[in-house]
């Protein structure tokens, strides 16, 4: 997505065409956002983040296979979880790194991977405990140091004694990622919090000048989450061909979580432009662009969702790689839909404006 589609798109929303009966204020469409979806998103985030942090408090009591598995799963719930919220990418989760301390990626040195190794070789004891696990690099605090304590190499110890300093560190990244999930969820939660200033732009408002800068950040998050998805997710793993692909340049390769993480991404935006009803603002003749906005997020959703196991055996097979390439070719799309044809829409649109900045 071309960075000067953004301000064209955003210049247009303050001169939305409205059904000749109703206007779109920008209030309501924020307001639908954060109670539709961006509170209920974090709040689920948190939800699964205490329940990931019980089952390897659980694990790391009572060591064994099946505590194990569960520990696995939920930290397959917690994946799912955050790649539905991990779309609202301001307010309170860019405060104190917490964004990257839940999700350091991409780690293109290997950074995380080589810290947390090596705190697992000298079973470092700092790296036991939430409160000094804080003062470490982001890269050991949140999913990418967790995935490999639960799937990396020797990851099968924790079913056993041996494994029990590993499940120590384990057990406090997954309490530092509830305690921020906890913080997040509050914080969004408040009446007088950033929702707040959000939704009330003005000229004392230190975010927000008016409505069309408060609707510029929601449709930054349909712009921006696509580029993350294509130029970044996918890119660093689908090749233009079978010989190009590197199944390691996968976001939670070592998990099999690569599809669910995707998919999440995308359903996250397709519950936030339903619930948020953004498409509203569209005139009659080109609400099908909403109409195909939900189509092609929903299309994309089941394309990532199919694929599920390991990367490297699902790109080696021709049908599930099939998938990714369609999945990549339906962000494509949205990214046209979005970024060019509803912001030639909005633009050509003349008269009084739907979008009134209430």
């Amino acid at each position: 997505m071309n960075k000067s589609l953004v301000p064209i798109l955003i210049a247009a929303l303050a001169a939305w065409a409205a059904p000749a009966d109703a206007a779109v204020k920008a209030s309501d469409v924020i307001d639908r956002a954060i109670d539709g979806f961006v509170r209920p998103a974090y709040a689920t985030f948190h939800e699964e983040a205490a329940s990931a942090d019980k089952a390897v408090a659980a694990l790391c009591k009572a060591p064994s296979q099946a505590n194990l598995d569960a520990a696995r799963a939920g930290f397959a719930d917690l994946v799912k979880a955050w790649s539905q919220a991990e779309i609202i990418q301001f307010g309170p989760i860019t405060e104190d790194n917490r964004l990257e301390r839940i999700l350091y990626w991409p780690d293109r040195k290997s950074i995380g991977l080589k810290q947390v190794q090596a705190a697992i070789a000298d079973e470092d004891k700092t790296a036991t405990d939430a409160a000094t696990l804080r003062a470490k690099s982001v890269a050991m605090q949140g999913l990418g140091a967790l995935e490999y304590i639960l799937h990396g190499t020797g990851a099968d110890d924790l079913a056993g004694k041996s494994g029990a300093y590993r499940c120590a560190f384990g057990a406090a990244v997954a309490g530092n990622i509830d305690n921020i999930a906890m913080q997040v969820d509050a914080e969004w939660a408040k009446p007088d919090g950033f929702a707040k200033l959000w939704n009330n732009p003005g000229p004392d408002n230190p975010v927000y000048r008016d409505g069309t800068e408060s609707v510029t950040e929601l449709m930054e998050v349909f712009i921006n989450g696509l580029e993350m998805v294509r130029d970044v997710r996918v890119k660093g793993f689908l090749g233009d061909k079978p010989d190009g692909d590197k199944p390691k340049g996968s976001i939670f390769w070592r998990s099999g979580l690569t599809g669910a993480s995707l998919a999440g991404n995308l359903e996250g935006m397709d519950r936030l432009f339903e619930t948020s009803h953004v498409g509203d603002a569209l005139s009659g003749d080109a609400h099908w662009m909403a109409d195909s906005t939900h189509i092609l997020l929903a299309n994309g959703v089941a394309d990532a969702r199919s694929v599920t196991g390991p990367i490297d055996k699902a790109l080696e097979d021709p049908d599930q790689r099939a998938k990714f390439e369609h999945f990549r070719l339906v962000t494509s799309s949205l990214s046209s839909l979005i970024g060019t044809r509803m912001s030639a829409e909005f633009g050509l649109t003349t008269g009084f404006s739907s979008l009134d900045g209430d």
